[in-house]
């Protein structure tokens, strides 16, 4: 058990990863507890700066350069947000380093071991406590994304590239004992949900 966990919610685009860190943050609201909510890319202010550069539907950045950027965001939470609430608050983070090797390892083939070793120079000792991997099907992607009023570069892709990279998602899940895999593809969300309580109540 930890107190005050970082817990990281993953996850393809419209696999219900967001909604359901929303659901968290008030369910850990109503039971009083303490805690911190990043997205990524975003997060403090710097990082906000550069998550509208790199999510920017006109963007023509290389893949390298999205990298970096991603990076450089990550960075920014780390000093600016997470040092100051490790072992303070729950750490609640949409997207972390696993996306970062889903995406731009197993979707753009940028060489694996170079995003770890940077990753891993910028991450420090803040590694995640448990992580959500929410999964969805391409049907459900497709209506999902529809019903979205704004979408980003991200949402663009082509669905070979999210299946690519949802797959790269559970290569990794494999290889860790950290986390817990929920089909968002379920029709009774309240099922979902009761199994992402159940799992914060055992780890805090």
């Amino acid at each position: 058990m930890y107190r005050y966990p970082i817990i990281v919610f993953e996850g393809i685009e419209a696999s219900g990863k967001s909604t359901n860190l929303e659901y968290i943050c008030r369910y850990l609201k109503k039971i009083n507890k303490k805690f911190v909510k990043i997205r990524e890319p975003g997060g403090s202010k710097n990082s906000e700066i550069l998550r509208k550069l790199i999510l920017n539907k006109k963007s023509n950045l290389n893949q390298k350069t999205d990298l970096l950027l991603l990076l450089a965001s990550r960075s920014e939470n780390i000093d600016k947000i997470i040092k100051k609430n490790y072992n303070k608050k729950i750490i609640l983070i949409d997207r972390y380093t696993d996306s970062t090797i889903a995406y731009q390892h197993y979707g753009m083939k940028l060489n694996i071991d170079i995003i770890k070793k940077i990753n891993n120079f910028v991450i420090e000792k803040f590694n995640p406590n448990l992580t959500f991997l929410f999964l969805v099907n391409n049907r459900n992607m497709k209506k999902r994304l529809k019903l979205r009023k704004k979408t980003n570069k991200y949402d663009k892709f082509n669905y070979k590239f999210y299946d690519n990279v949802q797959k790269g998602f559970l290569k990794i899940a494999k290889r860790k004992k950290n986390y817990f895999i929920v089909d968002s593809n379920k029709k009774n969300i309240n099922e979902v949900r009761s199994l992402l309580k159940n799992k914060i109540n055992k780890i805090i």
